[in-house]
């Protein structure tokens, strides 16, 4: 049995990382077949002379046609307005999405690795580094940095640098892609009896 050829690997990656926009689609679709209901509803109603359910097709006409005598101050808003919605609409299809996820190495199979279980990993390590207790160390990660936070126990000197390197030497070996840079906090205040 062959084994797959690295660039299925790169596309399932790839997939497994990266979020798609489709809440986005859908939801734009959704306001957009709306839209068009309503408008299409407010025709017909129009068509066969019932009153209109907000505004009937002739005054939305005719308000766009008085647009020019309107004080400046209102088109100018909802034109600021509808263009800053289109360039946000913009940036969310020309940029990634992006999972909670990172890549570990593997010459044999792709790995994809959850940023929690990274996190977890990183302050169990610090944890054990600065004899703290586990439950007072947190961990986050995020697409390039991990920032371990620790509230040390009352009375133990914690040493900063060597929590700061047994933490660095954790991320070392993941190897993670994209490369991840850790930042290690400790509270100026400990814990007693913890």
């Amino acid at each position: 049995m062959s084994s797959p050829e690295p660039y299925s690997y790169r596309r399932i990656l790839r997939r497994e990382t990266h979020s798609p926009r489709s809440a986005l689609a859908i939801a734009l679709a959704v306001a957009l077949i709306a839209l068009c209901a309503y408008l299409g509803a407010e025709i017909i109603l129009m068509m066969l002379n019932h009153r209109a359910l907000l505004a009937a097709p002739e005054d939305m006409l005719t308000a766009l046609g008085n647009l020019g005598t309107a004080p400046i101050a209102a088109p100018l808003i909802t034109g600021i307005v509808l263009a800053l919605i289109g360039l946000l609409l913009l940036i969310a299809a020309l940029t990634p999405g992006r999972r909670a996820r990172h890549q570990l190495p593997s010459e044999r199979a792709g790995i994809v690795v959850d940023d929690e279980v990274v996190a977890s990993a990183l302050a169990r390590r610090a944890a054990y580094a600065a004899n703290a207790n586990p439950d007072n160390t947190v961990a986050t990660v995020s697409r390039s940095r991990a920032v371990v936070r620790i509230t040390p126990t009352s009375g133990v000197p914690v040493q900063h640098d060597a929590v700061s390197a047994a933490v660095q030497e954790e991320l070392a070996g993941f190897e993670l892609t994209p490369p991840v840079r850790s930042v290690v906090e400790l509270a100026p205040r400990g814990r007693v009896g913890e």
